[in-house]
């Protein structure tokens, strides 16, 4: 698939990014048609002890754990265990009676927050900003900061609970905004299944796939395989970062009472890669069938209507694209900001970590990295480039 110019234009593309100072080591896996076709590792895991990123190196995927808790909703929904028309009070009691932001006051929900609405964002349930509903969300993330590592951390449905307690930003369905709905999923799952959110996982997908070393939190003897985070100083040169956010216990050195759906995992980039390649090959991994496939095609469909797209594409980067399931699916490519096939799918993370899958070129990228505030990273859209063009 790749010339060895071209291979040496991505190696070159990372290299000048580590020089630049906009991460401290990365590495990148591509398969094609079911096949690995490029992996590539540079710079380091952790720079204090001049440890470099390998294969094996662990990351804090952050919010590329969404598709996960979407694919999980997902099996509880082919099996008949969840409607997406169900209320989340019928799982959760914090989600009754539920109030709406409304200039300086609060008005009743005009219908329930549905796990529909969940799974496309559009719940009005927020991650914080201004605003009476963003306050109250920022507030229980300060209770949860302040209870996390003691005697009385907040567990998963509690804190699901809290934050269906807060006024909603809009009307459920009514808008688009990234947010805690899929902590509430995951919260959701949690109840609907009768085992504690991470034990589902494990059974229903992590070891199915052969998963080993993707979960909520790392155990003593794998430690020293997790990439240290980095941030930008004041200078302009990468300096250690270990704050805790989001409920996530930094370190992840113990197992978390919050197991966060929407950013709480570990992983490593061939683990990823099997969860990757399931949805590719429309369920099924190696004679394991997770999902059937006319459930991994309305998984990685777009289900916004035109109101909630205007809110979705304000966020500019998403233009050109859609949403639905916890993951952006491209609906327009000559729109988008860079190369790249209708139907693609996935998601990143806060720290950098970047999944898609391109259905109809048979192509599966992923990118592990660890730096604060990363996002999609202009690296990750430059690989993307380079790859999407060598395509035949």
């Amino acid at each position: 698939m790749f010339t060895n110019a071209t291979i040496e234009r991505i190696r070159a593309t990372i290299r000048d990014s580590i020089g630049r100072n906009e991460l401290a080591g990365c590495n990148l896996l591509v398969i094609k048609d079911g096949k690995e076709a490029l992996y590539c590792e540079d710079g380091l895991a952790d720079r204090e002890a001049g440890l470099p990123i390998r294969r094996d190196t662990l990351f804090r995927i952050y919010s590329m754990s969404k598709p996960v808790t979407a694919a999980a909703a997902m099996i509880l929904l082919e099996r008949g265990v969840i409607d997406l028309f169900d209320p989340v009070s019928k799982y959760l009691p914090g989600f009754r009676n539920q109030q709406v932001s409304e200039g300086d006051g609060l008005v009743p929900v005009h219908r329930e927050v549905t796990l529909k609405d969940l799974l496309s964002m559009t719940s009005g349930l927020v991650y914080g900003g201004p605003g009476r509903a963003g306050q109250e969300t920022e507030a229980v993330f300060r209770e949860i900061d302040e209870r996390l590592l003691g005697d009385r951390p907040m567990t998963t449905q509690e804190i699901a609970n809290r934050f269906g307690e807060c006024a909603l930003q809009f009307q459920p369905g009514r808008s688009w905004q990234y947010g805690t709905s899929t902590d509430v999923m995951g919260a959701v799952i949690e109840v609907a299944s009768g085992m504690r959110f991470g034990e589902f996982l494990e059974k229903e997908l992590f070891a199915p796939l052969g998963m080993r070393d993707t979960g909520f939190w790392v155990p003593d003897g794998q430690r020293h395989r997790l990439a240290n985070t980095y941030a930008t100083a004041e200078n302009g040169e990468l300096e250690l970062f270990a704050g805790n956010d989001l409920g996530i216990i930094h370190r992840m050195d113990r197992p978390p009472a919050f197991e966060s759906g929407g950013a709480g995992l570990v992983s490593t980039i061939d683990d990823y890669a099997r969860f990757a390649r399931m949805l590719m090959n429309g369920g099924e991994l190696d004679g394991v069938r997770i999902l059937r496939p006319k459930t991994v095609d309305f998984l990685t469909s777009c289900t916004l209507t035109e109101e909630q797209q205007r809110a979705f594409e304000a966020w500019h980067p998403n233009i050109g694209y859609s949403y639905g399931n916890f993951m952006r699916v491209m609906t327009d490519p000559g729109k988008a900001g860079g190369l790249g096939s209708a139907g693609e799918y996935g998601w990143d993370g806060w720290l950098g970590t970047y999944f898609c899958n391109s259905p109809k070129d048979r192509l599966t990228i992923l990118l592990m990295m660890q730096k604060k505030d990363a996002g999609t990273t202009p690296l990750a859209r430059k690989l993307r480039n380079l790859i999407f063009a060598s395509l035949d």
